[in-house]
């Protein structure tokens, strides 16, 4: 649980510059027809740390029992609170439990239909994974919406452009 704390510790500096970049007037932008608003792609963003603290928690997640409702984060100090707030309780849970859970299996389903079927170790690397996937879209996003972009594992060309 150790190296998870730090990895989230790490991924949160990058995060949080991305989610502070998020422009309020903006949240109904989508890239495509098949893409997500902004909205919704920085307001699971925030809330994925809250899949930290499911699979340490509980052994599943079934939309059918718990339907779906995001947060309304109406800007970005709304998507920063919320991310630091679910980011606290993954810390703090990371930091109470031991190894020994991270062998029992954590499922994703839909009523009957099952999505994912995992052990918790794999459910929190899998959600460390779709935080930086997601934090990738988010910067496509934010260019496209001529936002420079800041470094989250170096300098961005945009701070090296501007001398950073």
């Amino acid at each position: 649980m150790k190296s998870f704390l730090q990895e989230l510790e790490h991924e949160s500096i990058g995060t949080r510059k991305m989610l502070a970049l998020v422009p309020a007037d903006k949240m109904d932008f989508k890239p495509h027809e098949k893409s997500m608003k902004l909205k919704d792609l920085a307001t699971h963003i925030a809330e994925l740390p809250t899949w930290i603290t499911m699979a340490i928690t509980t052994a599943e997640l079934d939309f059918k029992a718990t339907p779906y409702s995001p947060k309304d984060c109406k800007n970005a100090d709304e998507l920063l609170a919320y991310y630091d707030e679910s980011a606290a309780e993954a810390k703090r849970l990371l930091s109470e439990n031991s190894d020994a859970i991270l062998e029992d299996t954590w499922t994703l389903r839909d009523g009957d239909a099952i999505y994912m079927q995992l052990s918790k170790l794999e459910t929190i690397r899998h959600s460390f994974c779709q935080l930086v996937h997601h934090r990738a879209q988010l910067g496509v996003y934010l260019r496209l919406l001529n936002i420079p972009i800041p470094g989250v594992y170096g300098p961005s060309a945009d701070e090296q452009q501007m001398g950073a």
